[in-house]
């Protein structure tokens, strides 16, 4: 669209007054976020992701009695047009990555207990090949059994990883004989919850946020699916003592600053990568809405944008790439029941 306009996407819960999947313009030069409108009539299509060629989005969806993933086709102004749905029995899941060649696609069921492995055609079919059903449960009240709330790729793709909040746990699989193969699981501490990772631009290092405990575990990676830990920090102050919930964690594309979301004290904690990867904290920036469930940094990074679930907005801050902090640009942009927010690069 140009470097000085962008793309954007909201995957939404429909349980009150969204229709589905929307779709927005950031421009950079005003700093404005525009035209909120819907993209695709779906329901709960709560967690999508764009292939990396923008040609193809990808969402999660609730349809009728089952859950599985709606493939679109995106055209030059962003317009989406539905291929296929792939689905299974019962909840739709909650998290959904494609690799970078737009051919294999994974998400993470928490209702279900199942991690699900699709292929793509080269007309974005998708078509579901493989399942793997995690077990177990932990200390915490909400670890019943297993809840997934991630599934994505390791940074050279040798692997995909899961994320247990239920069973505390990080499983890598290999899946390139088409089946999801269980090679290594690593544990977090118990009743920590982890609930998403995401890969420092060196491979070496992944930053997990744990939804129980609040804690950024910065893990070192053997590049062979397996994880040791480093360190782990608190994403909250010290004296914060009402219900909170950690959220999504990203991280910008130099390697220098990890972001995590905090629901409930509504937030977006900042952190500063150290030469040996760990994290020093930086600040806290208050989401101006409540329930942040995932932000996105956009093309340029030199912006982010919050999703404000409970609040039905979104918020555009502008982000200093040298010191890693965010200022408040706009906090009332109607979104309905916002949960995560993807762009077109």
């Amino acid at each position: 669209m140009g470097n000085d306009r962008f793309i954007g996407y909201v995957g939404t819960y429909t349980k009150k007054e969204s229709k589905g999947v929307y779709r927005f313009e950031l421009d950079v030069h005003n700093k404005k976020l525009e035209q909120v409108t819907v993209a695709a009539e779906l329901s709960n299509p709560t967690y999508v992701t764009v292939s990396k060629d923008n040609k193809n989005l990808y969402a999660v969806a609730k349809m009728g009695e089952e859950g599985g993933v709606a493939s679109f086709s995106i055209d030059e102004n962003g317009q989406l047009a539905k291929i296929n749905e792939q689905s299974l029995q019962g909840s739709p899941p909650c998290h959904i990555e494609v690799n970078e060649a737009n051919s294999v696609l994974v998400t993470a069921n928490y209702h279900s207990t199942l991690g699900v492995l699709h292929t793509i055609n080269s007309e974005g079919s998708v078509k579901i090949v493989d399942t793997a059903q995690h077990e177990g449960n932990g200390p915490h009240e909400r670890q019943e059994k297993p809840h997934l709330h991630y599934a994505g790729f390791t940074p050279d793709e040798k692997y995909v990883v899961i994320v247990d909040l239920g069973t505390d746990t990080i499983t890598s699989y290999a899946y390139e004989s088409g089946t999801l193969e269980k090679k290594y699981v690593f544990h977090t501490k118990e009743g920590s919850g982890p609930r998403h990772i995401t890969f420092h631009p060196n491979g070496q290092y992944a930053f997990v946020m744990t939804e129980l405990s609040n804690e950024v575990i910065v893990l070192k990676y053997d590049g062979n699916g397996q994880f040791e830990e480093v360190q782990s920090i608190s994403t909250l102050p010290g004296d914060f003592t009402d219900n909170s919930q950690g959220s999504a964690i990203h991280i910008s594309s130099d390697g220098k600053f990890v972001y995590a979301g905090n629901r409930g004290h509504d937030s977006i904690a900042i952190f500063k990568v150290t030469d040996k990867c760990t994290l020093e904290f930086v600040e806290w920036t208050h989401t101006e809405g409540q329930w942040p469930r995932d932000f996105v940094l956009d093309p340029t990074e030199n912006f982010l944008v919050a999703s404000n679930q409970e609040s039905n907005n979104l918020t555009l801050f502008e982000r200093d790439k040298g010191t890693g902090k965010l200022t408040l640009i706009e906090k009332d942009i109607y979104a309905p029941e916002p949960v995560c927010v993807k762009f077109l690069k």
